[in-house]
């Protein structure tokens, strides 16, 4: 039986990217669900509590800042932005809206 440190929803639109970021959660024994769109999220999250989000802001439909504004007073999960929007200014505007943290894309 695995005792996994947190459970994590990483919400992404790119397959690879979820993938990646999953198995590398997995073998640093986190217990990872994903979700291909902030729609997708919203649904998991009425479900299922999560310790943290990983979320992608350039996302079609509804985006991660969008996900954000609707949804942070709702849901008390800390979320990480993942991002290729690295400018300074779009980190700020990220944090202002209620992101706990910000990750740029490409990551190591």
């Amino acid at each position: 039986m695995n005792n996994f440190i947190a459970h994590i929803l990483v919400v992404d639109d790119d397959d690879g990217i979820r993938s990646l970021v999953k198995q590398y959660l997995n073998k640093n024994n986190f217990l990872v669900t994903t979700a291909d769109s902030a729609e997708n999220a919203i649904e998991k999250i009425s479900i299922v509590k999560f310790d943290l989000i990983v979320l992608d802001v350039m996302m079609p439909g509804r985006n991660g800042l969008e996900f954000i504004q609707e949804n942070k007073k709702k849901i008390d999960t800390p979320i990480i932005l993942l991002t290729a929007k690295g400018e300074t200014n779009d980190r700020v505007e990220g944090l202002e809206i209620g992101a706990d943290d910000y990750l740029s894309k490409p990551f190591e």
